[in-house]
Formats: structure tokens, sequence, C-alpha cells
């Protein structure tokens, strides 16, 4: 039986760091993890033990003509953390990021998504980005928010407040996610789209 695949999609902000915690919860539950970070969240990132770990290359740039490609496809993505700037990026359609182009294609292959917005208050609640999240759940994609999921931090640096980012919230919410979309006994359901 094959694997079922998570695209764990990290935009550039500080917890990316930790998305290795991610990876673990999902390949616990026999699930195969892509990483695929944003060109400002590779910053974040521990590239070579997140490679060891998932067997994959973490991946943040369209491939060149000819190239094979590196990654198989999705069952689910998880965008941990959603920056503002990928969120309005997205939900206008924009796919000038490999990352941006998977959310994009998500959303029109009916994909399950869960997003976890981090950012400071003021970006937050910039119109533009309020619109955003109201655009993306009306197309299904499931975003987490508010003070009891990661509430958003005062403006200035966010690197104190990433540790408190809700990984096992992520994971659990986007389990919910794929048992409503494939509903029966569990992940196997999703076997039969790999045939």
């Amino acid at each position: 039986m094959t694997a079922p695949v998570l695209h764990a999609v990290v935009t550039g902000a500080p917890p990316a760091a930790h998305v290795g915690v991610l990876v673990e919860l999902a390949q616990r539950d026999g699930w195969q993890v892509c990483v695929v970070a944003s060109p400002d969240a590779r910053k974040f990132l521990n590239v070579p033990a997140l490679t060891e770990k998932t067997g994959l290359p973490v991946l943040s740039e369209y491939r060149q003509p000819g190239d094979p490609v590196a990654l198989p496809r999705s069952d689910a993505l998880a965008v941990v953390p959603a920056t503002g700037n990928t969120l309005a990026k997205w939900a206008a359609g924009i796919s000038d990021t490999y990352a941006l182009g998977l959310l994009v294609e998500a959303v029109a292959l009916k994909t399950p998504v869960v997003a976890v917005p981090f950012s400071n208050r003021a970006h937050l609640a910039h119109p533009a980005i309020v619109d955003a999240v109201v655009r993306l759940r009306s197309w299904d994609v499931t975003v987490l928010t508010g003070d009891n999921i990661c509430p958003p931090h005062p403006p200035g640096p966010g690197g104190p407040y990433a540790a408190a980012f809700p990984w096992e919230v992520v994971w659990e919410a986007l389990r919910a996610r794929v048992e409503t979309t494939h509903p029966g006994p569990g992940v196997p359901a999703l076997e039969e789209q790999h045939r």
C-alpha cells in the first residue's frame, strides 16, 4: 500500500524552523512528508536535516524544463506557518513561487488544506489579509485562527512567539479534513488515488 503524501508548505516566519515536529507527527501516522519552502522560509530551515528526515529534497523553486518531477502528488497540504504575504497572494491566485503554485492548484483540485497564519496583529488585521482568509475559507481551505490557536503577536519580531506554534493542532485538523474528504476506514481510502 502506498503511503498518503503530505506537502508541508512553509513560509518565511520563525515557526518554519520547527516544521520537523509536523514531519514527525505525520510520519508516525504513516504519511510520507515533502517539505516545500518559500524562498524566504529557507533561511529558517535546516535543509540537510529535513532532507534526511523525509528522504526527499526540500524544494523552493519550479523545476527546470526537462527536469524530472521530484515530489509525489499530495493528498493533503499544511501551510505552516502561513504569512500574511502568502495568504494575500494565494487568495489572489498568484503563483510566483513553487510553494504558491502548489497552493493555488490545491484550491482548484479540492485537495484538503489546513493553514495557520503566523504574523503580527497589524499585518493580520489588514483588510486585504482579512479578505484573503474569508476567500480561502469560502474555497474550502481550513484556515485556523484565533487566540486559542495561534494568537497574533504584537508588531515587531515574531521569534519569541515561534515556540507556541500549534503543530499538534495542525496535524489533528488535517487528519480530520482528510477523513471528511475521504470517508471510509481512515487513511487507506487514499490508496485508490495512487493506482
